[in-house]
């Protein structure tokens, strides 16, 4: 699972940044500002839930309560997908009821992060 979280947090932050620069250059014109900020609010998230991802592959080999840290990555990875992927559709497609799929995607992030937590308590 090590090896899982560190790929797909990398391919992760490698898209944030790709993205990024997307948005930053190809965008800019082509949507409004309040839809670009969006955009970036995606890409903000889906970056930082990356990097979220190699950390959870390093907590992996410190910690015994691995059932916990694969749950905390596995819900980031889903954060990431709903939110960020929802943010990017509604963004680019002026379609609001897109916008429905973003708390998802939050509340995944936010349950990866609780099961950190408890991960740490349970297995320091």
């Amino acid at each position: 699972m090590l090896r899982v979280f560190v790929v797909v947090g990398s391919i992760g932050a490698f898209l944030s940044v790709a993205l990024g620069a997307f948005g930053a250059h190809g965008l800019r014109g082509k949507i409004s500002d309040a839809m670009l900020s969006i955009y970036q609010t995606g890409v903000h998230y889906q970056f930082l839930h990356s990097l979220a991802l190699i950390l959870v592959a390093i907590l992996s080999e410190r910690l015994y309560a691995t059932g916990l840290v694969a749950g905390a990555g596995i819900l980031f990875v889903v954060g990431i997908v709903l939110f960020s992927g929802s943010l990017y559709a509604l963004s680019l497609s002026g379609v609001p009821s897109l916008g429905f799929i973003t708390p998802f995607g939050g509340l995944a992030f936010l349950a990866g992060w609780i099961l950190l937590i408890l991960a740490a308590i349970r297995g320091a």
